[in-house]
C-alpha cells in the first residue's frame, strides 16, 4: 500500500499487489477502487500533473473518473 497522492482534492492509494488504486474525492466524499488497465491508466494521468500546484490541474483528473466515484467515503 502507498499513499500516492494527499491533496486538498483528492486523496489516492495504490495497491500494487491487487493492481488496483482508491481514489477518494475529498469535495464530493465518494470513491472507488479501480482495477487493472484503468488503475494503471489513472496513475499515469496522476502522474502527468503531480508537479502541478493547481487545484484545477487534479480536478480535471478526477473529472475523468467521476462516474466511477459512487461509494460514501467514510473516515473512522
Amino acid at each position: 500500500m502507498n499513499v500516492v497522492c494527499n491533496n486538498p482534492v483528492m486523496y489516492v492509494v495504490d495497491y500494487p499487489a491487487i493492481e488496483s488504486v482508491e481514489v477518494i474525492d475529498k469535495r464530493r466524499g465518494r470513491g472507488a477502487l479501480i482495477r487493472n488497465g484503468a488503475a494503471r491508466r489513472f496513475l499515469r494521468e496522476l502522474e502527468g500533473v503531480s508537479a502541478s500546484e493547481s487545484v484545477e490541474d487534479f480536478e480535471a483528473v478526477l473529472a475523468h473518473y467521476e462516474a466511477l466515484l459512487t461509494q460514501p467515503a467514510i473516515y473512522h
